[in-house]
């Protein structure tokens, strides 16, 4: 298939989950599962955002998080995603607590990525937020792409 991916914080995060409730540990394993044919089959790429965010996870896990994300090519930050972001926030589209997640779904946006991969079902791989999302980012004169959890990319047998 080939799709440019934008893999967001939560990714490599629940790669290497190790909180031992049920959910956690399904997520943990759907995106191991998703991540070992995604990096076969697609194109994937991050950001320094995300690169950022893991940095603040304590050892010995930011080191497996970090090294996981390693190949990825880093999308560039130029100022027009600063202002996409702008518009974001002032639009309601992200809260302003959530600036990181305004900036990981700039950066996809104005890199035209195929999918945003992420567990964040709050602010970005919400449904509810999906025709909002699409409506501010076609008055920016952009595509919005897919916001998906691992799940929703896994293929499965019909």
């Amino acid at each position: 298939m080939n799709r440019l991916i934008y893999v967001e914080t939560s990714i490599p995060s629940f790669y290497w989950e190790t909180r031992p409730q049920p959910e956690h540990q399904a997520r943990r394993q759907w995106t191991q599962e998703w991540w070992e044919n995604a990096v076969l089959t697609e194109t994937l790429v991050t950001s320094l955002a995300v690169i950022a965010e893991l940095q603040r996870t304590p050892e010995p896990k930011r080191s497996q998080v970090l090294r996981l994300l390693d190949p990825l090519p880093l999308l560039e930050s130029p100022e027009d995603v600063d202002a996409m972001i702008e518009v974001y926030l002032a639009q309601k589209l992200m809260p302003a607590d959530a600036a990181g997640d305004a900036r990981h779904l700039a950066l996809a946006t104005y890199h035209q990525c195929d999918i945003l991969v992420t567990w964040n079902c709050r602010h970005i791989a919400n449904a509810n937020k999906t025709s909002h999302i699409q409506l501010i980012n076609g008055r920016l004169g952009y595509n919005t792409p897919q916001l998906v959890t691992p799940l929703e990319l896994l293929e499965t047998e019909a």
